[in-house]
């Protein structure tokens, strides 16, 4: 059955391991045995071996303990999965947690999985975004990280007019399809305390930021801000804004995990399918000693389901 003549609502998910070494494997059993009423059809993906006690386990290349053996299975894993979502065979992915480290030693130089999957799938342009459908205050958060894993002394020359608003429309985009938002209210971190304070703080607000809410409200887009970092997610949190547009990785992560910890989930935008992930590493720590929560794995299979099936009901055909 292809993905045009499937019932709406029966998501066909992928899932992988990540790093066999982490808790990837941990958290994606105790997640399916948590979710076993609510899943139709998953199949997880990883190396020969690591599969006991999962259903419906397809096993992809091997691992012999190394770190470049390790990043070489999280990898195949990976691709696998993005092959059979663009053969439409699946219509969404899940990706356990991945460590850099062992990717790089394993020959693929990318800062992680989203930067990957942008390079497997020939993307022209993805976003990372962090959404908790409920947090611990109630009212759910979503982040989108305009720069992600770079240094910090990077990102004024990273954060331009032209990122800002390649972001922002696939913020908008995502959310009032996938999400079902009819006019999604964006909102703009500034980059300087007190969005600069009229140049007393910097000239990134007023050189790049406003410039790139400009051409947004050109477009059709409305985009609140810049709006400074202090007061942008709090009045996220009480219902003004559906996405906060965060220039930088820890501005936006600090707030985020704040209030999410454990129901967060990673979205890639962009990709020609749905992707999404646990907001947590590989906790080498705790592997192995079978007290990993599987509660963002939980939540990142649930977010993968619910967008698909927004997306199938309202495209015609798939897209």
């Amino acid at each position: 059955m292809s993905g045009s003549e499937r019932p709406s609502g029966t998501a066909r998910l992928a899932l992988t391991l990540g790093d066999p070494r982490g808790i990837g494997p941990e958290v994606v059993r105790k997640a399916l045995v948590q979710l076993a009423g609510e899943l139709a059809d998953v199949t997880v993906l990883g190396p020969a071996g690591s599969g006991p006690g999962i259903p419906r386990y397809h096993a992809v290349g091997s691992f012999d303990g190394t770190e470049s053996s390790a990043g070489c299975a999280a990898a195949a894993a990976l691709r696998r999965a993005v092959e059979m979502a663009l053969a439409d065979e699946v219509d969404a992915i899940v990706t356990g947690p991945a460590h850099k480290h062992a990717l790089h030693a394993a020959g693929w130089a990318y800062p992680g999985q989203t930067e990957m999957l942008k390079a497997l799938t020939g993307a022209p342009a993805v976003a990372m975004l962090m959404a908790a459908e409920h947090t611990r205050v109630g009212p759910p958060l979503r982040v989108l990280l305009a720069t992600t894993h770079i240094a910090l002394r990077r990102v004024p020359g990273a954060v331009t007019s032209e990122l800002l608003v390649e972001q922002a429309r696939l913020a908008y985009h995502a959310l009032a399809r996938d999400w079902r938002i009819p006019e999604p209210r964006l909102a703009l971190c500034a980059l300087n305390p007190h969005a600069s304070d009229g140049g007393l703080f910097g000239d990134e607000e007023a050189r790049t930021l406003e410039p790139a809410v400009a051409a947004l409200g050109a477009a059709g887009i409305r985009v609140a801000g810049p709006i400074p970092a202090d007061t942008v997610f709090h009045r996220a949190l009480e219902g003004e804004f559906d996405v906060v547009i965060a220039p930088y990785h820890d501005v936006g992560m600090a707030a985020f995990k704040t209030v999410s910890f454990g129901a967060g989930v990673n979205v890639t935008l962009g990709l020609p399918f749905i992707r999404t992930s646990p907001d947590h590493g590989t906790a080498f720590d705790l592997a192995g000693l079978g007290r990993a929560d599987p509660s963002s794995m939980v939540e990142a299979i649930r977010l993968a389901a619910r967008l698909d099936a927004n997306r199938f009901d309202t495209a015609s055909p798939r897209a």
